[in-house]
C-alpha cells in the first residue's frame, strides 16, 4: 500500500483544478446554433431530431411541440426550420420525452380521429352511444353507400350519416374520396369549386382559406400550391403562374404589387450576387489568414507558449 500512495498523490495533484493540465482537460462542450431562440447554447442544453438531424434547444421545442399539439389538430409535427432539407417528422418517442403526459394522450387521441376522418375506408358510427370505427365498402363512381356497424348494428349512409334504407338518397349528395386519387383527378374536381376547405394535394390535410391571397402554404408538409388548380408553387418564386391559364389574375392582389414583388426578388438576386463577385477575390487573399486562425495545431502552439511565458515570469521574480 505504500508504494501505491505516491501514484495516488501524484494523480490527485495532476486532477487538482490548479494545475495547467486540468484547465485544458475541463474546457466546456461545443454550443449548437439554436434557430428558434437564435442564440448559442451548450450542447448538454440541446436536442437532435432523428429523422432530419436538425438542432434545437430542449426549451424551445417543448414549446414548440406543445404549441403544435394544440393547435395541429393530430397532424404529424414536423422540423420547426422552415429550411430543413429532410422535411423532418418527429418521431412518437421524441413528442413523449418533450410533452407533459396529459398532451401526449391528447396528441394520440386527436391523431388517431384524424387519421380516421382522413382515410376514406373508415368512418364513425353517428350513434352518440357507439362511436366506434366502421369500415366504408368502395363504391362506383364514388356514390354513398350503406355503412353498417358491427358494435351497436346500425347501418347508416357514407354521405350524410343518416339512416339508411331502400332506395336511400343522399340529401347532400357528397361523393366519396377514392382511395388513392391521383392529383389530376384531385385538381379537376377541386378547380371549378368555391368550397372554403380544400385538401392539400402532397399530404391530404384539411385547409381552410377564409382570405389571404391564392398562394397557399401548407402547415403540415409545407408544400406551396395554388388554391384554384392545386399546382405545384414550390419553384415559382416569381408567381408567373397567375400571368396565365384558368388562374390569370387570380392571386387575389393588384398587378403592381406582383410586380413589385417580382423587382424585390430580382433585386435580392442580384444584390447577393454583387456581394459574392466583390468579396470572392478577398477571400481568396485572406484564406490562408483564416486557416492559421481556425487552425487548431496553431491555436495549441500560442497557448503553450503563453503558457511557457506565463511559467518563466515567476522564476525569473524569484531569482
Amino acid at each position: 500500500m505504500a508504494s501505491r500512495s505516491p501514484s495516488l498523490s501524484q494523480e490527485a495533484r495532476d486532477s487538482a483544478p490548479g494545475t495547467p493540465e486540468a484547465g485544458t482537460d475541463s474546457q466546456p462542450g461545443p454550443e449548437v446554433f439554436c434557430k428558434l431562440c437564435l442564440s448559442e447554447q451548450p450542447s448538454a442544453a440541446t436536442r437532435e431530431l432523428q429523422s432530419c438531424n436538425c438542432n434545437f434547444c430542449t426549451a424551445c421545442l417543448q414549446q414548440y411541440v406543445q404549441l403544435a399539439i394544440m393547435e395541429g389538430g393530430g397532424a404529424p409535427i414536423t422540423c420547426p426550420d422552415m429550411a430543413c432539407q429532410k422535411s423532418g417528422v418527429l418521431l412518437d418517442s421524441e413528442i413523449a420525452s418533450l410533452a407533459a403526459a396529459d398532451q401526449v394522450e391528447l396528441y394520440q387521441r386527436v391523431k388517431f380521429e384524424r387519421g380516421v376522418k382522413l382515410d376514406p375506408s373508415k368512418a364513425w358510427c353517428p350513434v352518440l352511444e357507439c362511436q366506434a370505427v366502421c369500415k366504408v365498402q368502395p363504391s362506383t363512381e364514388g356514390q354513398p353507400t350503406a355503412v353498417p356497424c358491427l358494435t351497436c348494428h346500425t347501418v347508416f349512409c357514407s354521405g350524410c350519416r343518416g339512416p339508411w334504407q331502400d332506395s336511400h338518397t343522399c340529401p347532400e349528395r357528397q361523393p366519396m374520396m377514392s382511395p388513392s386519387p391521383s392529383h389530376e383527378s384531385r385538381a379537376r374536381s377541386d378547380s371549378h369549386s368555391d368550397m372554403p376547405i380544400k385538401q392539400c394535394p402532397m399530404c391530404g390535410i384539411y385547409i381552410e382559406r377564409n382570405q389571404g391571397c391564392a398562394q397557399m402554404l401548407c402547415k403540415s408538409c409545407k408544400h406551396t400550391f395554388c388554391w384554384y388548380c392545386l399546382q405545384n408553387l414550390d419553384g415559382d418564386i416569381f408567381l408567373r403562374h397567375y400571368d396565365k391559364g384558368p388562374c390569370r389574375n387570380k392571386l387575389g392582389h393588384s398587378r403592381a404589387s406582383v410586380m413589385w414583388n417580382r423587382t424585390q426578388v430580382v433585386g435580392i438576386l442580384v444584390g447577393v450576387s454583387i456581394i459574392v463577385l466583390v468579396t470572392s477575390p478577398l477571400l481568396l487573399l485572406a484564406s490562408p489568414c483564416i486557416l492559421c486562425c481556425v487552425c487548431k495545431p496553431c491555436r495549441g502552439k500560442k497557448k503553450k507558449k503563453k503558457r511557457k511565458r506565463d511559467l518563466s515570469q515567476p522564476d525569473s521574480s524569484t531569482s
